[in-house]
């Protein structure tokens, strides 16, 4: 099976995804403020390996229906779950960086794991990002009211710039891409302004503990021990802390982009994970 299609969901608005190869379903949720393009390289490489890799484009992001509303993780996580009975996935691995951790998360908060077989946070933004009274080292609201301000400002020269700390290109030593760079302006400026700016809000500020407690099938979580923009100390080793059946790998130096930069170390991660 080789295809992309549009799923129109139940408030009339629809989703782009990509649905390749054949085998055990590996489900992707990208991240903020990304498509499914950037999952490309674990996508080609586990397909080459017998598995069945679907992605989709996150409402308002990407090659999606841009509605004005439902930009938050509730909404996600029930369009995913609409893809997944859309596509009558079984026992699917689901994987999913960044905002796409806390889509996960909440979509098996929600509809349970009766398809799920296993899942994997890379980067991810579980349990909570922003700085609360139960979460003291969190990430300051003033920090993501600046991302929302780049937003509006100038959004594709504040996509540009955040490059530098998303892949570690700020850091020494480092060899910046520059066509990953525009890679990452060009995904972005697919997405509606709108609905950017409202999922801020909902990757900062969404409460997953409850989601991880629920999450009791086998969970790889991912971390850059140098991610710059969700803090392993913050949010993948306290989400490790906290599943019930966790596995962890901290990759030394990784920043937030570790599926480009590392993008081998994933992909070899993720086919053993898959293979157990």
């Amino acid at each position: 099976m080789s295809s992309f299609d549009k799923l129109t969901l139940n408030d009339g608005s629809y989703l782009y995804f990509k649905d390749w190869g054949s085998g055990q379903p590996v489900v992707f949720s990208h991240g903020w403020p990304l498509t499914a393009d950037a999952f490309e390289d674990q996508m080609l490489f586990l397909a080459s390996k017998g598995y069945r890799v679907i992605a989709h484009d996150r409402r308002g992001h990407g090659r999606s229906a841009q509605p004005w509303d439902g930009h938050n993780m509730d909404q996600y996580a029930d369009d995913l779950a609409q893809l997944t009975a859309h596509l009558n996935l079984k026992e699917a691995v689901h994987v999913g960086h960044s905002t796409g951790g806390g889509e996960v998360a909440r979509y098996i908060g929600r509809h349970g794991t009766e398809r799920v077989a296993k899942a994997v946070l890379i980067g991810a933004v579980t349990p909570i990002m922003i700085k609360t009274d139960f979460n003291p080292n969190g990430v300051p609201k003033e920090v993501f009211d600046g991302i929302r301000e780049g937003v509006i400002n100038d959004r594709g020269a504040f996509f540009y710039e955040l490059t530098q700390a998303f892949y570690g290109y700020n850091r020494d030593g480092a060899k910046a891409s520059e066509a990953v760079r525009q890679g990452f302006v060009s995904q972005g400026l697919q997405g509606s302004i709108k609905a950017l700016y409202d999922c801020i809000k909902a990757f900062s500020e969404t409460d997953l503990r409850e989601d991880l407690r629920r999450m009791t099938i086998p969970t790889l979580v991912i971390h850059g021990d140098d991610d710059q923009i969700v803090p392993f100390e913050t949010c993948g080793k306290v989400a490790a802390e906290i599943l019930p059946d966790a596995e962890l790998k901290v990759y030394k130096g990784g920043s937030h982009g570790i599926c480009t930069t590392h993008k081998q170390q994933i992909n070899e991660d993720l086919l053993a994970f898959l293979q157990r």
